[in-house]
C-alpha cells in the first residue's frame, strides 16, 4: 500500500462482523505519517455479524461486545455501508477502481455439512441456521418447525450448548432478552421434553466453556444427566487434561 500526500490511504472491508470492525480500529488507531479512509461494507442493514444473528439472545455478557463495537462504530472516523452486497453491487474491479487496499472479513455464513448416512433427511437442520432463527436473522424463514418431542444435538462446542439451552428453557424465561416474537411463539409452542448432545470426543476435549455448561443447569425445571462411563479417561483425555491446566 503506498500512501500519497494529497489524499488519505483509501480502504475498503468487506464484512462489518466484529473482525471487521476491530480491523477497521486497527488501522484507524495505528500511528502512521498519513491518513487513512476506511469504508465498511455490509450486506445487511446493520452490523456486528455474528455477534448480532449467531449468539444466544440470553447472553448478556456476550452480547456486550456490542458495546464495545458501537465505540469503535461510534467515534466517526469510520463509514458504514449497509445493504450491499459484494458480487451483485459491488465487484472486485469496482472497489479495485476507488480503494487502496481491500480486506475481506465476511467470516462462516453457513453450515459445514456432516459428512453421515441420513443427514439430508427431513428434520435434520445445521446449528447455524437454527441460531440464525432464533436470532432474527433476516435471511431465515419467521416460523421453524419444532415437532419432535426428543433433539439430538451433534457437537459440543458452545453454539450446541446455546441450541440446547434455548430448546429446554421455558419460553417466558427468555422474555426479557432480545427475542424476536415469532421465536417467543415458536417455542412457547415447542413440544421438545428432551434434548441430547452427542460429542465426538470425550469430557476432557470438549469445546463449550464452564460458563455455557453452567447457563445451561441454572435453566428452570432443566436436569442434566451425565453418563458415569464417559468420565473413565483414556491416554490422550489424562493429556488434554493437563494441557489445559
Amino acid at each position: 500500500m503506498t500512501a500519497r500526500p494529497d489524499r488519505p490511504l483509501r480502504i475498503a472491508i468487506i464484512g462489518a462482523g466484529p473482525a471487521g470492525v476491530y480491523t477497521a480500529d486497527i488501522l484507524t488507531k495505528e500511528e502512521r505519517d498519513f491518513r487513512v479512509s476506511i469504508d465498511l461494507f455490509d450486506r445487511y442493514p446493520a452490523p456486528f455479524g455474528l455477534i448480532r444473528y449467531g449468539v444466544a439472545p440470553d447472553h448478556p455478557r456476550i452480547k456486550g461486545i456490542v458495546t464495545a463495537l458501537h465505540k469503535v462504530m461510534d467515534r466517526g472516523d469510520i463509514r458504514f455501508l449497509g445493504n450491499v452486497d459484494y458480487g451483485t453491487d459491488l465487484s472486485l474491479a469496482d472497489l479495485r477502481r476507488h480503494y487502496d487496499a481491500i480486506v475481506f472479513s465476511t467470516g462462516a455464513v453457513r453450515d459445514a455439512a456432516l459428512d453421515v448416512p441420513g443427514v439430508e433427511l427431513a428434520g435434520s437442520f445445521g446449528g447455524a441456521d437454527f441460531a440464525s432463527w432464533y436470532d432474527g436473522h433476516p435471511d431465515v424463514p419467521r416460523h421453524w418447525p419444532l415437532e419432535a418431542t426428543q433433539v439430538a444435538v451433534i457437537g459440543n462446542g458452545n453454539v450446541a450448548l446455546d441450541v440446547a439451552r434455548i430448546l429446554s428453557k421455558h419460553a417466558e424465561d427468555l422474555l426479557p432478552t432480545e427475542i424476536p416474537d415469532n421465536v417467543y411463539r415458536d417455542l412457547a409452542a415447542s413440544p421438545v421434553t428432551d434434548v441430547h448432545v452427542f460429542g465426538r470426543r470425550g469430557p476432557a476435549q470438549v469445546k463449550f466453556t464452564p460458563l455455557e455448561l453452567r447457563e445451561l443447569a441454572h435453566s428452570r425445571d432443566v436436569d442434566i444427566v451425565l453418563y458415569e462411563e464417559d468420565f473413565d479417561f483414556d491416554e490422550a483425555s489424562e493429556k488434554a487434561i493437563e494441557e489445559n491446566n
